[in-house]
């Protein structure tokens, strides 16, 4: 049973999938925060897509026809205050085509604190608006920083703050919110950020890699200690789930060896290099296989072989090829033997393969040279911190071509330029005033404006009132 005295969400989902027969359909009802209550039913036919036509509030007019299988229809009585489907808001009078016998709902909305992630509700007892905080939108300030996305060319925004977005910038994009195009010639990769994402680049598969391949490779280290311990240089190949196998191709960097590993399905295959000689600015890396067998060599290095386990002999691998690091959010989500912890921090000069003994040595890509997807990969010896200032003591962060504003106490904002009130989100210790009052800077601290039917120095004393219905 639900509160008739209070507004209560109810969220509905539903999933009519496509494909062959046999597929499961679902629908999903939540109310007033509560488990959900689920149905699914298998179809029998093959499904197809769904259409739906018009959408009705409230009852069903006399003239509408519903499936015999619904069930009686009775008439809702009450308040409807907001409709959502998917991330699109409808204005519930203003964009319906017809209606009947509907009034205003006298509701004190501000009674009931429904504007949400710190909004200030106004409301004249017939209409209720919510004075959001910065980044957050939607009638009822539902939508947080990222939701209400400003990052721009499919960037991924990563909320920083309860008011601040970080925008992850994809291949070929740079700035604050990755508008400014940039030229890569040479990738530079600035291994797991402070978010758990990776820098990487996405290739097409290499279709033809199965029972031999070469990779030559060229790398230059990040000026930093981690940059040797446990990162990932490049992979394809399966997770390790699924019906898809677990054969992989990984390369990485281990406590300052370079450490080649490969499974064809049997088991894993795995080769150490010496570690490396940190004087030398470009480490130069030259691996392969030949049916079972593996090897590798990095600068002056001797050889190394190895020769996997079982009897398979065959590389079947079907993702793109990774360089850098992976997209999902962290790299150890891949298989054992390629489960690096972090990307690789570095500049990569050169990344070719061949997969014939005497054929040509080709770069990556369909077409050559051009990845499918990357994020936070910037141009190397290229900082764009160089570009912009934070200011009040702020200090630039930088994640390949991803930058943005770390701040010192009291300031905010993209550039440090914002001063933090006592009302901000930010503030140490935060205010008092209760959800749904609007609190307002003074220059030795703060008060609360209560909303119509609260009172108190914080606003945290209210009054009961009763609603009339909506529909009738």
């Amino acid at each position: 049973s639900i509160n008739t005295n209070a507004f209560t969400p109810i969220t509905i989902r539903y999933t009519t999938p496509v494909g062959s027969p046999g597929v499961v359909c679902m629908i999903e009802m939540t109310a007033d925060g509560k488990p959900p209550v689920q149905k699914k039913d298998t179809e029998i036919s093959q499904a197809s897509q769904a259409y739906f036509e018009s959408m009705f509030l409230g009852h069903i007019p006399a003239n509408v026809q519903i499936h015999k299988k619904s069930g009686p229809v009775y008439g809702f009585r009450g308040c409807i205050l907001d409709l959502q489907v998917n991330n699109k808001e409808f204005f519930i009078i203003d964009e319906a085509r017809h209606g009947k016998n509907i009034e205003n709902c006298h509701v004190p909305w501000c009674a009931h604190h429904l504007c949400r992630n710190n909004g200030t509700c106004i409301s004249d007892n017939e209409n209720l608006f919510c004075e959001c905080p910065r980044l957050y939108s939607g009638k009822l300030c539902q939508f947080a920083s990222c939701e209400n996305n400003p990052c721009g060319n499919g960037a991924t925004c990563v909320p920083k703050s309860g008011t601040d977005i970080v925008c992850l910038c994809p291949y070929g994009r740079s700035g604050p919110l990755c508008t400014d195009a940039i030229n890569i010639t040479q990738p530079r990769f600035s291994g797991t950020d402070a978010f758990g994402y990776t820098s990487f680049l996405a290739y097409s598969r290499i279709s033809d890699i199965s029972f031999h391949y070469e990779f030559h490779l060229k790398f230059q280290l990040a000026n930093n200690h981690s940059a040797l311990q446990n990162n990932l240089i490049f992979f394809t190949g399966q997770k390790g789930h699924g019906l898809n196998g677990d054969d992989f191709l990984a390369v990485g960097l281990l406590n300052g060896s370079v450490v080649y590993s490969y499974n064809l399905g049997s088991g894993i295959a795995s080769i150490r290099s010496e570690p490396l000689n940190l004087s030398l600015g470009v480490h130069t890396v030259h691996l392969g296989k030949f049916f079972q067998e593996g090897w590798l060599k990095v600068d002056d290095h001797k050889n190394k072989s190895i020769i996997a386990p079982g009897r398979l002999a065959g590389l079947n691998v079907f993702s793109q090829f990774y360089v850098g690091g992976y997209s999902e959010y962290t790299p150890d989500l891949l298989p054992n033997g390629a489960d690096f912890k972090n990307g690789f921090q570095g500049c990569i000069f050169t990344l070719q393969v061949r997969t014939e003994k005497d054929g040509h040595f080709r770069g990556l890509g369909n077409p050559e040279g051009h990845p499918n997807a990357g994020r936070s990969v910037g141009q190397c010896h290229a900082s764009p911190c160089s570009l912009m200032k934070c200011g009040n003591g702020g200090t630039c962060i930088e994640s390949g071509t991803s930058v943005y504003c770390n701040c010192t106490t009291g300031w905010k904002g993209a550039f440090c330029t914002e001063t933090v009130s006592t009302c901000d989100p930010e503030h140490d210790p935060p205010h008092h005033c209760s959800r749904g009052a609007t609190c307002i800077s003074l220059p030795h601290g703060y008060t609360c404006f209560c909303p119509l039917g609260t009172t108190g120095i914080y606003c945290e004393q209210g009054h009961q009132f009763i609603g009339k219905d909506v529909f009738k």
